[in-house]
Parts: C-alpha cells; structure tokens; sequence
C-alpha cells in the first residue's frame, strides 16, 4: 500500500484557551440546560405551579439541579407553559455561555413526545450529521434525556407533550460556530453526550492528558488507550476488558501531547480508538484537532474511497461530502465501510507510529457514532 506520507503537524492552541489563572470550572451542554428547561416547563404544565428550581438525570445516571431563570403559564390555564434555563459553560470557551434555553411545552392529542425546534435553534439542510434534513438540529443525546425527563412528570404512553425548544439569539451565536458550513442553519444546536462541558479546549486540558499519561506510566502499564470522549472510551473498554481503569485516557482533541508522553514514559503500546472525522483528521497528519485549528480533509477520504474500490460517482461524492460522518454514511450506503474504514485506519496507524519515531506499536480502531460496535481497524480486530 502506497501513498504520500502527509506532513505532520501539532497546531498550537487558540490564542484564548491557552493560559487560565486558576482552577478550571465544569459547566452544563446545551442540551441538559434544554432538558432542565423541558422539565420544568412540563411541571409547570401539569401542577399550575410556576418552577424555581429543577433536577434531571445525567446519561451517567448523575442527578443535578438547574435554576429556573422564568417560568410562566399562559392563559387559560393548563394549556401552555414556558421555561427558562441560563446555560453556564463553566471555562470552557463557549459562545452559547449565557444563552436562554427556552422551553414552550404544551399537549397535544397523540400520546407520545413531540420535540421541535423554535427560534434560534439551527435547521438541518445537509446529510452526514445524523440528524433528518428538515429538521431541528437538537442531537439525539438532548434527544433522549429531553425524553426521559418529562417522562417523569408525565406518562407519555397515555398523554401527548409538544415541547419546542428555543434560544433567544442563537442565530447570532450560530456566527461564531462551525454550523453553516456543515449545513445547519438559522441557529445553534441542542448538544452534548454527557450533559456536562468539560474544558477539552485549553492549555490546562492538554496537561491533565499528559498527567493521565504519567499516572498510568507510574503504575507499571505499558499500554495506553487513547479515547476521544466517553463514548469512544466505552467502545474501546468493550475491546480490551483486560486492561485496567487507568490505561484509558480521554485526550480530546490532544492525541499528540498523549502520544509524546507515552514514548516519554516508556510505553510499549498506543491504541487509538475513535470516530470517522477525527481519525480523517489523524490520517492528514494533523495531531492535535482542535475545531479552529483543523477540518476533516475530505480529499483525503475520497482517495480513501478510490483505493478501497469505490466507483468514481461515489468517489467524488465523498470529496464532497458535508462531515466526516457524512462520508461515513456514503461507505455504509453502498457495503464499503469496512474496507474503507480499515485503510483510514491503516493511515493513522502509519501517522502515529511516524509521530512516535516508531518507539512504540500502534494499533487504531473506528467505532461506529453511539459507540457501540466495532466497524473498523488497522489490523489488531481485522474482520
């Protein structure tokens, strides 16, 4: 197999998210700050009651209380309510830090939840991002915990809720974001895996990567497990259940700094376990991924598609293609996902050990977007 070894590169960190002077703050996603508001408007909803505070449960089964900003019933009574939850980032550099995530909730004649998108809240008009082009581009993590959340205030097997979800300004917000060029429009989205933002974007972030490093290092492991997030981390514990808590760090965007330390520790293995844009981002030589410092290379993906066999229509639209995972769904579509994902794999592979200086063996998986299956790999979990 051959092709051009593509340079490698460690952009440095956005100017803003370098240096903090002191501790750094957790904050809450987009999509827990709906869900609160959810919650509390439906409560509101049925008991009459205007809320002041309300709490929700975390996909990690954590359970957190959120002010309500405002919370009022519309006339007549028992027919309308709306809430209110001020989002807060914590320090992470946010541009949805302080956006009103509004709900407006009312009943509606099917039993079930109907979930929409109001105001400033980005339309989808581009496939790749998993969400149905049309609709609001609320994530299916907000999705589910929305869901769960007024399933508690209500049965909703027996009794219809219509909740829309708002932010005053968000189009405005949407300025500063990556959104119209991945095709979401008119606003920002309903985000999150965890409900809680983490600081992934800073100095401070990439430190306690290469501490994670160090810890495990200490503790006489040879194998790190590199992770992109929770999900990805979950995924690769599912592969290698033999290997303890510490060996699996979450490195974010920060898989250079995570590699360096590794050789520096005297690793004798790195795996990477991730998903299809950040391994696109990987396969390009670029080591640390930050969103403002980097983009999926779609050429890239497209010789991927050529030399895994896609015909030339299908080429073409994969160097076209919206996302990472848009290109994703274009191998799926057609049975070439294992072998075109196994040659990004491949690429990566090759990226890291050229990183490493070939200090350390390298093995690379692909996971599919939830984290639940294997689709993927440089050879270790061939097919």
């Amino acid at each position: 197999m051959t092709y051009a070894e593509p340079p490698l590169r460690e952009p440095d960190l956005p100017r803003t998210a370098k240096v903090r002077p002191r501790a750094l703050r957790t904050g809450w996603t987009t999509g827990a700050c709906a869900t609160a508001a959810a919650k509390a408007a439906v409560t509101a909803l049925v008991t009459g009651v205007p809320q002041r505070q309300v709490e929700i449960g975390l996909p990690a089964g954590r359970r957190v209380s959120f002010p309500v900003e405002r919370c009022e019933l519309a006339p007549p009574p028992g027919t309308r309510a709306e809430a209110v939850v001020v989002k807060d980032a914590g320090d992470d550099p946010d541009v949805t830090h302080g956006a009103h995530l509004t709900a407006t909730v009312e009943w509606r004649d099917e039993p079930g939840l109907d979930l929409g998108g109001g105001p400033g809240v980005g339309t989808v008009t581009k496939p790749g991002l998993g969400l149905p082009v049309g609709g609001p581009a609320i994530n299916e993590t907000p999705r589910r915990m929305i869901g769960q959340a007024v399933a508690e205030v209500v049965d909703l097997t027996e009794v219809g809720v219509r909740v829309v979800i708002s932010v005053p300004g968000g189009e405005v917000m949407a300025r500063k974001t990556t959104n119209r060029r991945l095709g979401i429009l008119g606003g920002i989205s309903i985000l999150g895996t965890t409900g809680i933002v983490r600081p992934f974007s800073t100095a401070s972030w990439r430190a306690s990567v290469v501490q994670a490093v160090h810890v495990m290092a200490a503790q006489g492991e040879r194998t790190v497990v590199l992770c992109t997030g929770g999900r990805t981390e979950r995924a690769a514990r599912a592969l290698l259940p033999e290997l303890p808590e510490v060996c699996f760090v979450e490195v974010g965007d920060f898989t250079g700094a995570a590699v360096t330390a590794a050789v520096g520790d005297g690793m004798t293995g790195v795996v990477f376990v991730g998903m299809a844009g950040k391994l696109a981002k990987l396969a390009a030589g670029v080591l640390m991924t930050h969103y403002t410092r980097s983009k999926v290379d779609l050429s890239l993906l497209g010789a991927v598609t050529a030399e895994a066999g896609g015909e030339p229509g299908l080429v073409a639209e994969v160097a076209a293609a919206n996302t990472g995972r848009h290109a994703y769904e274009l191998w799926e579509a057609v049975g070439l996902l294992r072998p075109a994902g196994d040659l990004l794999c491949h690429r990566v592979r090759q990226v890291l050990l050229r990183f490493a200086g070939h200090a350390v063996d390298v093995d690379v998986a692909m996971v599919d977007f939830a984290g639940d299956r294997l689709v993927a790999s440089s050879g270790r979990w061939a097919a």
